[in-house]
C-alpha cells in the first residue's frame, strides 16, 4: 500500500486528505470498493503537510456538509490524486507485460509462422519507440502491431465473425466494433450487421463485453 494525498480545489480554497493510492484509483474507476477502504486519515486539511485542518464552516460552505466520509468521497472522485513515480513505473511495467504476453500468444513471424519469444518482442517494442499507454490492451494493440511490424515481420492470428446487433443496442456498441470491422450493413429495421476480424486472443473478451452490453441479444456467426 502507498499512501498519498487526494486534493480538491474550489476557488481559492484547497481541501486535502490522505488516501491509499491503489484504492483511490480503483474507487475513481467505479470498482467495488468503499471509501472506508480508501481513506488513510480522519480529517480534511487545507494544507496536509502543515497539518492545517479545514474549518467546519469552510467544509459546509463548499461541500454542503461537514461529514468526513462524504467529503472524502467527493475529493477522491472529483479531485486530483498525487501519483508517485514508483506507482507510474509499476503500472507501465504491468501494462507492458500485458502487451508482450498478448503478442507472444497471438503473433507469429509472417515468414515462418513461428511465434516470437517475449525477449524478441520486448526488444522490437523498444526499437519501434512504442508508447505503451495506461489503457486496456485491446484499445492500443492495433497501433502497437503496426509499429512493431516495421521492426520485425509480424502477423496476428485472427478470427473472422459476423454479428447482428439489435437496433436498440447499436448506439451503445458501435464503438466496440470499430477496431475490428471489415464491413457493415444497416438493415431496414435498424439492426446492424457487421463482419469483424478479431485477434484470437481478444475474442472471448470481446464476446463478454458485447453480450454484456446487449444483455445477450447480439447474434454471432463464426
Amino acid at each position: 500500500m502507498t499512501d498519498t494525498v487526494a486534493r480538491l480545489r474550489s476557488g481559492k480554497m484547497v481541501f486535502e486528505t490522505m488516501v491509499d493510492l491503489e484504492g483511490a484509483m480503483k474507487f475513481r474507476r467505479g470498482d467495488a470498493i468503499s471509501v472506508m477502504e480508501v481513506i488513510r486519515d480522519v480529517a480534511i486539511y487545507t494544507d496536509q503537510k502543515k497539518g492545517m485542518r479545514a474549518g467546519k464552516g469552510e467544509l459546509i460552505n463548499v461541500f454542503g456538509t461537514d461529514d468526513f466520509y462524504k467529503i472524502a468521497e467527493h475529493i477522491v472522485k472529483k479531485g486530483q490524486i498525487e501519483v508517485t513515480q514508483e506507482f507510474r513505473d509499476e503500472k507501465f511495467e504491468a501494462r507492458k507485460k500485458q502487451v508482450i504476453d498478448f503478442l507472444a500468444k497471438n503473433a507469429v513471424d509472417s515468414r515462418t509462422n513461428r511465434p516470437y519469444t517475449p525477449d524478441i518482442l520486448e526488444k522490437a517494442i523498444r526499437e519501434a519507440g512504442v508508447n505503451i499507454q495506461d489503457k486496456p490492451v485491446d484499445k492500443q494493440i492495433g497501433d502497437i502491431i503496426t509499429r512493431v511490424g516495421k521492426i520485425i515481420p509480424l502477423r496476428i492470428e485472427t478470427k473472422k465473425i459476423k454479428i447482428r446487433i439489435p437496433a436498440m443496442y447499436t448506439g451503445k456498441t458501435y464503438g466496440m466494433i470499430q477496431d475490428y470491422k471489415e464491413k457493415e450493413e444497416w438493415l431496414s429495421n435498424g439492426d446492424l450487421e457487421a463482419v469483424l476480424n478479431i485477434p484470437v486472443g481478444l475474442l472471448m473478451d470481446f464476446y463478454d463485453k458485447i453480450n454484456s452490453a446487449t444483455h445477450g441479444a447480439v447474434l454471432t456467426e463464426k
